[in-house]
């Protein structure tokens, strides 16, 4: 008995194994195959084709699929290279790995200083994304986590990455975000909120995303003045009241100087 049934779990896993992906799985995977064999240098439809054992027709649907989306581009030399798209992705995602490396020890020092949690994001499609995060040496958890997100409009560090963009950006941001906020803002005092932010050179969260949670944050800006992310003190009302927080506002915003001048600003 014992035989038989390893041999239909066997059975089993083989024909879960022989089972074909959804087609629309197919159709990834086949065009990360195809962008993998122009990554290594295979340009020609037939040599892709025969690289990835995929028929010609599959091979010149799905590249042109690709190319009308800039992830290829066709060189009259080369054949089909990678394209913008692909490049800027690419960029990105260096960027992103470079920033945090430049940023860890100026972000460790600050948690040492102040023993609270502290956070480095940047923007993506209009959500504060966490690059990094050092977790408070108090027995108290903030709840975020390095790639993950939250709402630009009710976070510290997502005021912080707004500083600079101006009012019409507020204002869009306001409109679209407004009903993640825990207590209902107008728009004229959301603008005037930004507008103090923006003067000052930093942002808090006043529990707009958690109502225990206060947090003092700063923007991060490159060599060409432009802010790439922003850093953080995050901690609950226990640790964090409006005097602790103004005491903060300074040492955020010398962090923050600090890796922008690493990246080429010289921001005050």
């Amino acid at each position: 008995m014992k035989q038989a049934k390893t041999s239909s779990l066997t059975a089993k896993a083989d024909d879960k194994a022989a089972r074909p992906e959804p087609a629309s799985s197919q159709t990834l995977i086949r065009g990360l195959d195809i962008i993998e064999s122009v990554a290594a240098g295979i340009g020609e439809l037939g040599d892709i084709a025969k690289h990835t054992g995929m028929t010609y027709s599959t091979v010149h649907r799905i590249v042109l699929a690709l190319a009308r989306r800039n992830y290829l581009k066709r060189d009259p030399q080369r054949g089909y290279t990678l394209g913008r798209k692909l490049l800027e992705l690419g960029f990105h995602a260096y960027s992103e790995v470079e920033l945090t490396r430049i940023a860890r020890p100026v972000l460790q020092a600050l948690a040492d200083k102040t023993s609270d949690t502290v956070h480095l994001a940047t923007v993506d499609h209009g959500l504060v994304i966490y690059l990094d995060k050092i977790s408070s040496r108090r027995a108290i958890e903030i709840s975020s986590r390095i790639g993950g997100s939250k709402p630009l409009i009710s976070t510290g560090v997502g005021k912080a990455l707004l500083l600079d963009a101006g009012e019409p950006e507020w204002e869009a941001i306001y409109e679209q975000q407004r009903h993640l906020l825990r207590q209902p803002v107008s728009r004229s005092a959301w603008m005037k909120l930004m507008r103090g932010y923006a003067e000052a050179g930093y942002a808090y969260d006043t529990g707009e995303d958690e109502p225990s949670i206060r947090c003092v944050a700063a923007p991060i800006r490159d060599g060409s003045r432009k802010t790439v992310a922003a850093i953080s003190v995050s901690s609950t009302l226990e640790y964090m009241d409006a005097k602790r927080m103004k005491a903060l506002v300074p040492v955020v915003r010398e962090a923050a100087r600090k890796i922008s001048a690493e990246l080429g600003s010289s921001q005050g």
